[in-house]
């Protein structure tokens, strides 16, 4: 059979990729996994992948695309030959349609945001009613991972699905100490992990994303989950949530190496706020988010912190980088900050409201650009570490309740204190 002409006019996608989609036509659903020398896990996560299709969706058209930023440890080639071991498993009575694959490199700057693009690309062609993106380096998916990203899409008319994980307390620390209450406080919605990394979303959206100029940004590289989320809420889909239990990945010491993670994640969520400053001036409180899938308790591994290390990094930051905190808080939050550092101790606390306003007045300094951005950023890690400190100090025997209690106390301080941030952002 003779293919047929790949569409014209579409340089992001590979001659042999236009021929693939020419031949398929449409898709119902689509999986996108991006990968860079993910041998040891991938073939695991694409038989998640295709199990999940023929379980939860045997009568609907299905593709599986890896983007890969040039692998040279066989990767695409597991995905390429991975497969069910045993249908017998899957308890279906319906017939099961073969799993589709595209298996292509991306262009573009090398990131996840690229490889997304990609896939974004891909589902657009060919018409996906739903899609979703999942890590490459997962554990812990399973085959309902796939049924509960895609079916709220599918079925429930939903736009973007974020993923819900038992977290260790002590684990995602950046996403709960900035990124949760400072992106629920400015978008007025309750996404509890707007960084999760696996994601579903409709075909609409993932058109709505192709329509941005961002590809050649930062969120081409290590930006595209917050852009995603941020996107999504501020340009008025559908969102929810979807319990997942838990994502086993590779914990860290909340104190070991996470300047560059941090800088990385604020600068995008900073950029994003300079973006979307006409949004978030008019959202008033929040709003809970629709949650599927079934809550559960799961054994969670455990993640080993080093207070005595962060409250040292703290205090040494109060002494080498007083003079950029200066430059970047208000009179009243340095002198706060630098008063609780002069004490810091094993028994010291770093207020709600002091941090706060540390992480509004941040955003306001990387507004007017008034100390260089990176050395701006640089200089919040022993910040971070330091309200980091406190939040295990005072959580040692807390159980998974009482943290999100915690967690909740500190997500409406964002809130009450928003005013001060707009008064600071106009001044």
């Amino acid at each position: 059979m003779q293919a047929k002409q790949a569409p014209p006019g579409n340089d992001l996608l590979r001659p042999a990729v236009g021929e693939q989609i020419a031949e398929l036509g449409a898709v119902d659903i689509l999986v996108g996994i991006p990968s860079f020398n993910n041998a040891a896990t991938i073939e695991h996560v694409a038989r998640a992948i295709n199990t999940g299709f023929a379980k939860y969706f045997p009568g609907r058209r299905a593709l599986l695309v890896n983007s890969d930023g040039g692998s040279h440890d066989g990767t695409p080639e597991l995905v390429r030959r991975s497969a069910i071991d045993d249908y017998r498993t899957l308890l279906t009575a319906h017939p099961l349609r073969p799993v589709h694959k595209i298996i292509t490199p991306y262009h573009g700057l090398p990131g996840k945001g690229s490889a997304l693009r990609t896939i974004f690309q891909i589902a657009a062609e060919l018409q996906a009613k739903a899609c979703a993106v999942v890590d490459a380096d997962l554990r812990s998916i399973t085959p309902q991972w796939i049924e509960l990203l895609l079916s709220p899409v599918l079925n429930e008319g939903f736009d973007y699905v974020t993923p819900l994980y038992l977290r260790h307390k002590y684990d995602g620390t950046i996403t709960n100490s900035i990124v949760y209450p400072l992106t629920r406080a400015l978008y007025g919605q309750r996404v509890r992990q707007p960084i999760g990394g696996d994601f579903g979303f409709s075909g609409r959206l993932a058109a709505h994303y192709l329509k941005h100029d961002v590809w050649h940004t930062d969120v081409a590289r290590f930006g595209i989950d917050i852009w995603m989320t941020t996107t999504a809420l501020t340009g008025g889909f559908k969102v929810c949530q979807s319990f997942l239990g838990a994502k086993i990945h590779d914990p860290k010491d909340p104190g070991v190496d996470l300047s560059a993670m941090l800088t990385q994640v604020i600068s995008s969520v900073f950029s994003l706020m300079e973006t979307n400053e006409q949004y978030w001036r008019k959202t008033n409180d929040s709003v809970a988010v629709p949650l599927f899938g079934f809550e559960y308790s799961v054994g969670l591994e455990p993640v080993r912190v080093n207070v005595e290390r962060m409250i040292q990094s703290f205090t040494q930051g109060a002494r080498e980088l007083g003079f950029i905190w200066e430059k970047a808080l208000a009179a009243e939050t340095y002198a706060q900050v630098i008063a609780l550092a002069a004490r810091a101790e094993p028994a010291f606390e770093f207020p709600d409201q002091v941090w706060t306003r540390t992480v509004y007045d941040f955003a306001v300094a990387w507004r007017r650009d008034l100390v260089h951005r990176e050395h701006l950023l640089q200089s919040l890690t022993p910040l971070y570490l330091g309200r980091v400190a406190s939040f295990v100090l005072s959580t040692q025997e807390a159980g998974a309740a009482d943290v999100e209690r915690r967690l909740e106390a500190l997500c409406l301080e964002f809130e009450k204190q928003k005013p001060y941030l707009i008064e600071r952002w106009d001044a």
